[in-house]
């Protein structure tokens, strides 16, 4: 691949290194209308998507870096990652499951444990092949005790990328005795284009009724909240920056949005919830998103710096991306009201998240 780009850039052989042992690289999926998504398997790294705008130029739309090395030194570990064995936050580093304490999860999020620890799924090297050119397939065997959560999980993620402009994601997963789970994909968003410095102009619904409030750890308290009457209402469109810096012990918090949003059933029958939609004024590139997971977190990259580089010379100020993070609860191994976590022996994990792209003329 040495000299070889890909069509947002990127040179393939930057990703060539080795980590742990394993070898890393670059591949890249393309559907017939121009749609192309580069992916490294260090953290099963979503590295840039390329998307078409109202005026049919090309669009990257993820932030992200040019390089393995800037990957390794990032101070954003989590750009387009697979976030595992638990994204999100379990408070205070511990669970109990069937009756066994686990204490031994890493506080790298103090006073809790986020996104599986110091060394997550975004932080090793997966196993990734080109099933066809709109098909990679990643897999990744995590042992039994890594970062403290038992069993051992054999995990599976493949991205597709369709004719209809369709970016699915599906997991699997199974272990060999009871552990808890919760997967998704970190994409840092600005349907601007990535480097452009503010995606407060975003106009945004999001289907849910209502939302988690937090304690300033951003560990769930209390009970549901309505959405209805206060700045987490996006039932209806907003823009992302309109009610952000409002007067809300919410925002204060999260410095910004950082929650999880439960979403509506629309009664359809369908696996799949209709999660959010999301368009920038700039470009019109809409992304719709699908998901069978009960939740989605949406995060404004309130802690982004711009103080590094990203790809092309580019950087991220705070609030210049945006996540929705398809996901189960936070903290739910403690919170047996949630929807269950729970993996056992002789199950099979399954989830789907797409994020559709078009274009508002």
């Amino acid at each position: 691949m040495k000299n070889k780009y890909t069509l947002s850039g990127l040179l393939f052989s930057d990703f060539e290194n080795t980590v742990d042992g394993k070898k890393t690289f670059l591949h890249t999926i393309k559907n017939q209308n121009g749609i192309e998504i580069a992916v490294t398997n260090y953290g099963a790294k979503i590295v840039s998507l390329l998307v078409l705008d109202k005026k049919g130029d090309p669009v990257d739309v993820v932030a992200g870096h040019s390089s393995i090395t800037e990957y390794l030194n990032s101070e954003e570990p989590y750009f387009g990652a697979v976030c595992g064995r638990y994204s999100n936050r379990i408070a205070k580093g511990r669970f109990t499951l069937d009756g066994i304490v686990y204490d031994k999860l890493a506080i790298n999020n103090a006073p809790n444990s986020l996104h599986g620890g110091i060394k997550g799924f975004n932080a090793v090297v997966w196993d990734m092949k080109q099933i066809n050119n709109q098909t990679l397939e990643l897999k990744y065997i995590s042992e039994d005790g890594e970062e403290g959560f038992p069993g051992k999980l054999n995990v599976q993620v493949n991205y597709h990328i369709s004719d209809e402009n369709e970016f699915i994601i599906i997991y699997k997963a199974v272990t060999d005795k009871p552990t808890v789970l919760n997967l998704t994909n970190h994409s840092y968003f600005n349907l601007s284009g990535a480097g452009d410095e503010y995606v407060g102009d975003h106009i945004l619904r999001i289907n849910a009724d209502i939302y988690l409030p937090t304690d300033e750890t951003n560990i769930p308290y209390g009970d549901p909240a309505k959405t209805e009457g206060t700045p987490m209402d996006f039932r209806k469109e907003h823009t992302i920056g309109e009610r952000i810096n409002e007067d809300f012990e919410q925002l204060k918090f999260g410095k910004g949005y950082d929650h999880t949003f439960i979403l509506n059933d629309d009664g359809s029958g369908s696996d799949l919830y209709y999660c959010a939609y999301a368009v920038s004024p700039k470009t019109g590139v809409v992304m719709e998103v699908f998901t069978t997971e009960p939740g989605v977190q949406l995060y404004t990259g309130n802690w982004m710096t711009g103080n590094f580089t990203g790809k092309n010379g580019q950087r991220y100020p705070k609030r210049s991306a945006f996540c929705l993070e398809t996901q189960h609860f936070p903290d739910s191994p403690n919170r047996p009201e949630y929807p269950s976590t729970v993996l056992r022996q002789g199950e099979e994990f399954q989830s789907i998240t797409i994020y559709k792209f078009s274009t508002e003329k």
